[in-house]
C-alpha cells in the first residue's frame, strides 16, 4: 500500500548499491526497480544515478524507504528470483516475511543442537555488517537482541578459528549503584553485572567447555577498566552497555583494537546511568565515527524486541511520551 499520510521534515537520501552490480539491480528487462519503488512512495522524488538511488522528501518517508531498500539488498544477495511483484512486496512492507527463510538467520548451533538465530532484519544487518567491517555499533533499546546476536557471532568466529579468543566487557556503572558498597571480592561484585553475558554463552557452549575456556583465558569476561593499556589482537571483543561509558572510556576502548580483531559496541541511549553532566561516550562516538571506513552502525527499534509482546508496547510508549505524564 502506498504511504501517503506521514508528515515530517524534508530530508535527502543518497543510497549506494553495494555488493550487487548496478546493472543487475536496475535490470529493466526482467523488472523495473525504480518504477516499483516510486509506485510505493508517490510523495517522494526518486531517481537513479549510476550506482545510487537518490531521493528527497519527508524525513519519515525517507527513513522507511532506506529500511526497505536495505531489506531488498539483503534479499537480492540471497540469489532469490527478482520480479516486479517481489520488489513491490518488499517496498510495501512485507520484506520481513520474505526474509523468514533466509539460511543466514542461523548463526550457529548451540547446546543440544539448538539453532541460534538472528530473528529480525536488523539482527541480520548486524551479521551482514561484520562480513564487511571490523567494528560494528549496535544501537537500540533493551530486548532487541544486540548482546545475544553479538555473542553468537563471536562464538561462531571462535569455533571457526578466525579469532583466538573472545573478550566481553561492560562498564561497572549500572542503575546508579556503586560497586564499593556491594559485598565480596571484585569477582563477587562484578558477577551480577556480567550475568547476562554468562547466560548467553551457556546457551551456545557446553558448560564444561565454557568453564575450560574461561579458566584458560580463551573467553574473558571483565570490566572495562581491565582493557586499559592492552592491545587486543586476534580477538572478538564486545563492549556491552556502551551508553554508560564516558568520553575517555570509550576512546580508550576503541583504541585497544589490534590486528585481526573484531569489535562490537552495544548500547541503549535510553538507559544512560551516568551523572547528568557527563556526556555518554557512546552517543559521542556514534556522531564522530558514523562516516569512517570499516565501521558500521546498526540501529534497532521496538520491532526487533524478541521478549514478551508487552515489552514492545512499553518501549513505544516511552518513546512517544514527549510530555511528563505523571499520575502522582
Amino acid at each position: 500500500m502506498p504511504i501517503n499520510n506521514l508528515l515530517g521534515q524534508v530530508k535527502k537520501l543518497e543510497y549506494f548499491i553495494k555488493d550487487i552490480h548496478p546493472s543487475d539491480f536496475f535490470d529493466k528487462k526482467n523488472f523495473d526497480t525504480i518504477k516499483v519503488i516510486k509506485s510505493n512512495f508517490p510523495k517522494l522524488k526518486i531517481f537513479s544515478k549510476g550506482d545510487r538511488i537518490l531521493s528527497n522528501g519527508e524525513e519519515s518517508l525517507i527513513n522507511i524507504l532506506k529500511n526497505r531498500l536495505d531489506t531488498l539488498m539483503i534479499l537480492m544477495n540471497q540469489n532469490v528470483k527478482i520480479t516486479n511483484k517481489f520488489i513491490d512486496s518488499v517496498m510495501s512492507g512485507n520484506g520481513k516475511k520474505l526474509i523468514e527463510s533466509i539460511e543466514k538467520r542461523v548463526i550457529l548451533f548451540g547446546n543440544g543442537k539448538k539453532e541460534i538465530k538472528a530473528h529480525t532484519l536488523n539482527q541480520i544487518k548486524i551479521i551482514e555488517s561484520f562480513d564487511k567491517n571490523d567494528m560494528v555499533f549496535a544501537i537500540g533499546p533493551a530486548g532487541t537482541g544486540k548482546t545475544y546476536t553479538g555473542i553468537a557471532i563471536a562464538v561462531k568466529a571462535l569455533k571457526e578459528k578466525s579469532v583466538k579468543k573472545i573478550i566481553l566487557t561492560r562498564p561497572a556503572v549500572e542503575a546508579g549503584e556503586s560497586l564499593g558498597f556491594l559485598p565480596g571480592d571484585m569477582k563477587d561484585k562484578l558477577d551480577p553485572y556480567m550475568q547476562p553475558l554468562y547466560d548467553a554463552l551457556k546457551e551456545m557452549i557446553a558448560i564444561e567447555k565454557l568453564d575450560d575456556y574461561i579458566n584458560k583465558g580463551v573467553i574473558e569476561i571483565a570490566p572495562l577498566a581491565y582493557m586499559r593499556g592492552r592491545t587486543l589482537d586476534n580477538a572478538f571483543v564486545i563492549l556491552d552497555e556502551g551508553q554508560n561509558t564516558t568520553h575517555n572510556q570509550m576512546k580508550m576502548f576503541l583504541t585497544r583494537m589490534g590486528n585481526n580483531a573484531k569489535f562490537m559496541i552495544n548500547g541503549d541511549p535510553g538507559q544512560i546511568d551516568l551523572p547528568k553532566k557527563i556526556t555518554s561516550g557512546l552517543r559521542e562516538a556514534v556522531g564522530i565515527l558514523k562516516n569512517i571506513e570499516g565501521i558500521q552502525i546498526v540501529y534497532l527499534d521496538e520491532t526487533d524486541v524478541i521478549r514478551h509482546q508487552v515489552v514492545k508496547r512499553i518501549i513505544k510508549a516511552y518513546d512517544n511520551n514527549t510530555e511528563k505524564n505523571y499520575l502522582f
